[in-house]
């Protein structure tokens, strides 16, 4: 059985840290919050310690060989934590005084323990449990405000991840029916004479993982809940979630013969179809959070190139790693500047914001034009890394779909910038309430940003397999 508990320390920090959050949550005073989240910031700290710590080790398969302890294991581990403390930091403002404050961090704390186990799953069976477990907290992230968007957000977020999980469980049935075993490794052994039910199985798993990816066919919650939901749940909803699934989607399909069924071409064609769709619905947005919502969607096109061309490059993984941490840091960052500007709920509110607060308004250029995939910063060279991988993969007419889809994309994120540099409008410049963590937050993951981008430039000059 290959046990070995130790190999599961990040995870299991996680749960019993969610535990514990939720129990001092239950006999804490409601001005005493603030214990659940100094513990929910140690937990998620203590994850990321243990999971770069594992990184240090050999690359191993354990309990029975359905959970793996690789570089794509890592890279979600420290990813999915790392943004759960950024997250933690938006969340901590609005939620203050809240009497269900602790909830919503034991919710995160699920999120991210949901994620990293769909990205280090081996196993079918773990798929679909890791998928319940990284959805169920969603649901009610999505819904948690209480409000009318927020139950309109919640309740298409459900509907749409119950459907395509009874389809990646339906896909689950089918795949592991054909090889007699739940294992990634079975896959390897499916016939090109069941082509038809491996191709109705793939179609059927991939639709599920498009959920938690949030690209295309199980995109449409992601704007609602960007704009239903709280800010830092959203920032969460939008980041976390999508780390998981695309890892997980990379994992399994590489296990899938390419001679059985040509699944690369679907996720090509998924991938060209979701960024430009997502490109498309930003353009006339007025609110900030539905925009980054659609934008959200639209990086999930770019993210999925890594995966069509996954096996058949050595750049896939690194690329695809590179980017998830470029897109996190980014986008959670992005979800700050509105977070610490809470009235400011559409392009139009920003108008005039540099002459009020400067650094917030720098952060939005660095953090938007990051987005866009503007050097120095690290979705730069992210995208310029699956580009590579792309087209190293024999995919250069998506590199093409997606170089086109870029320059688009920076229109509707100038509609934003551009009325926070007018100074004509300086005298309605900054909302009256700032939320401070919030602002400092946006500094700092601009900041981050534009860092890691020059690290991983300098990393990948050496040799791109580094980061892998």
């Amino acid at each position: 059985m290959n046990e070995d508990p130790l190999a599961l320390l990040p995870e299991l920090i996680l749960t019993l840290g969610a535990v514990a959050v939720l129990m001092l949550g239950s006999f804490l005073p409601r001005d005493r919050q603030w214990v659940a989240r100094l513990v929910t910031a140690a937990v998620l700290l203590g994850s990321a310690v243990a999971a770069t710590v594992a990184l240090l080790g050999p690359d191993r398969l354990v309990f029975d060989d359905t959970f793996a302890v690789d570089g794509l294991t890592g890279t979600a581990r420290l990813v999915c934590a790392l943004s759960g403390l950024l997250v933690l930091g938006l969340m901590s403002e609005e939620l203050h005084g809240d009497r269900r404050e602790a909830e919503h961090y034991v919710l995160l704390l699920f999120t991210v323990l949901g994620a990293q186990l769909l990205a280090a799953g081996n196993d079918l069976s773990l798929l679909a449990v890791a998928y319940l477990l990284a959805s169920v907290p969603l649901y009610a992230l999505a819904g948690a405000a209480r409000d009318r968007p927020g139950t309109e957000a919640a309740l298409k977020t459900y509907l749409l991840g119950a459907f395509l999980g009874i389809a990646m469980i339906t896909g689950i049935v089918l795949l592991s029916g054909l090889v007699g075993g739940t294992s990634y490794a079975l896959l390897a052994d499916l016939e090109p004479a069941a082509r038809p039910v491996v191709a109705v199985g793939t179609v059927a798993l991939l639709a599920g993982l498009a959920f938690k990816g949030g690209f295309v066919p199980g995109h449409f919650w992601v704007p609602d809940a960007a704009e239903g939901a709280r800010t830092g749940a959203a920032a969460l909803l939008t980041t976390v979630p999508k780390v998981g699934g695309l890892l997980a989607a990379y994992r399994v399909l590489d296990a899938i013969p390419r001679e059985v069924v040509d699944w690369p071409l679907l996720v090509a064609v998924l991938s060209a179809v979701t960024m430009t769709l997502g490109n498309l619905a930003a353009f006339g947005q007025q609110s900030v959070r539905r925009l980054l919502g659609w934008s959200s969607v639209s990086q999930a096109g770019y993210l999925l190139m890594a995966v069509a061309v996954a096996g058949r490059t050595d750049l896939a993984l690194p690329a695809l790693a590179l980017y998830l941490a470029a897109y996190a840091v980014t986008n959670v960052g992005a979800f700050a500047v509105p977070a610490a500007l809470p009235a400011a709920t559409r392009i139009e509110h920003y108008r005039g914001l540099a002459a009020g607060r400067p650094w917030l308004a720098l952060s939005l250029l660095v953090l938007l034009l990051g987005l866009v995939g503007t050097p120095p910063t690290a979705v730069f060279v992210g995208k310029v890394t699956v580009f590579a991988a792309a087209l190293d993969g024999g995919f250069a007419w998506l590199v093409v779909v997606a170089a086109v889809n870029t320059v688009a994309s920076l229109f509707y994120y100038l509609r934003w910038i551009a009325p926070a540099f007018d100074r004509t409008g300086a005298a309605q410049a900054a909302p009256p309430a700032v939320r401070p963590i919030a602002a400092l937050s946006a500094v700092t993951s601009s900041g981050a940003s534009v860092l890691l981008g020059i690290a991983a430039g300098a990393v990948l000059a050496i040799d791109p397999r580094l980061l892998a």
